[in-house]
């Protein structure tokens, strides 16, 4: 299986390159963050297994990705929001949680039956998480109904499930696999490994008894619209193989990152909502809960139609997570479909984006 080590590209891979403006780039951030705060936290709803639950989610401040520390993919900015220096200790850590718990209190008399919790990187890189504390975290939340934790597939291992899952709690593990396609995901997004990678990951988690939840990146650069909704149609259908949901997440553009520095030279704009409710009605029938958030909707950084319609799209992809039905985009229309429909004939990898 790969490693996330940058010397492992110097083989003629080609992700050096990538990797060198990546670390230009991210040298920009000069902000520091507190080890004893959570980097965020907010309560909500996702589809499930089981049905519709309420969920806590927690992004822990770690020393950040360790890939992303090498050079990272092309659109993660999270590591900027990382703590300086690599690590962070098992007291620290144990002192974010006690605030999101503090936060979930707060808001509602009653916890979450799911909790996921991410760490801009992986939740089962001992780096980033040592096994004292996964095991501390996991026994917090025993009473709780399902835990979420994100890796990358090297981490998957069976003493790493084996510190989330010793409390009895149902467990998935979120792999960031952003694409089915291996040029894709080597190319535009800077993820050095293959598919084959989240097969061995998910079968290793499956034996251990803990689920799988595919995240796919709709549209990273270097693609055009129509490549990157064909691209996701094909990778949801073969991601629903593997994993009992498929999370697609539309790319917005975030600090510090290369999508950022294409995007200010009008080199990127980020997917149309239109084409995130084609995906989605396309991939009604798969084998898996499919789900999307669009993160900044409606802005000029984020997926976005024409202005007019974007909050009423959102809706509509909101209502889809929780009900699978496709019928919810008859509901909406705007004239700037046909915009949508024009840039999906015309847009070819070597003028887009023809339209902001």
């Amino acid at each position: 299986m790969s490693t996330p080590d940058p010397d492992v590209y110097e083989q003629g891979r080609g992700m050096d390159a990538h990797n060198q403006v990546m670390r230009r780039i991210r040298a920009q951030n000069q902000q520091s963050y507190d080890p004893h705060e959570p980097t965020r936290v907010w309560l909500d709803e996702d589809n499930t297994p089981d049905g519709v639950r309420q969920s806590l989610t927690i992004i822990l401040n770690t020393g950040g990705c360790r890939w992303a520390r090498a050079g990272g993919c092309t659109m993660c900015g999270y590591v900027a929001e990382s703590v300086d220096g690599g690590s962070v200790s098992h007291e620290a850590l144990i002192t974010q949680i006690e605030a999101c718990l503090d936060h979930e209190a707060e808001q509602t008399d009653t916890p979450a039956e799911l909790v996921k919790i991410y760490t801009s990187g992986s939740f089962l890189d001992e780096r980033e998480v040592p096994a004292r504390t996964r095991r501390a975290i996991a026994e917090t939340f025993s009473d709780r109904e399902r835990l979420v934790v994100e890796s990358l597939p090297d981490f998957v291992d069976d003493d790493a499930l084996a510190d989330c899952m010793h409390s009895g709690l149902a467990v998935d593990v979120a792999i960031g696999l952003e694409t089915a396609t291996d040029r894709i995901r080597h190319d535009c997004v800077n993820k050095y490994f293959d598919f084959s990678a989240f097969e061995a990951a998910s079968e290793t988690a499956v034996k251990n008894g803990a689920g799988i939840k595919a995240y796919l990146l709709m549209k990273p650069p270097f693609l055009s619209e129509e490549e990157a909704i064909n691209d996701m149609i094909r990778s949801v259908e073969r991601c629903s193989e593997y994993a009992h949901t498929v999370s697609m997440n539309p790319t917005n553009v975030q600090r510090y990152t290369m999508v950022e520095e294409i995007y200010h030279d009008g080199g990127y704009r980020p997917p149309w909502l239109w084409s995130v409710a084609t995906v989605l009605e396309a991939t009604a029938d798969a084998d898996a809960i499919v789900v999307s958030d669009p993160v900044g909707h409606g802005s000029d950084r984020g997926p976005h139609n024409c202005g007019e319609c974007d909050e009423h799209v959102q809706i509509a992809i909101k209502d889809f997570n929780r009900r699978q039905d496709p019928s919810v985009f008859e509901e909406v229309s705007c004239d700037c479909e046909r915009i949508h429909a024009g840039v999906r004939k015309r847009e070819t990898s070597y003028n887009q984006p023809l339209i902001r």
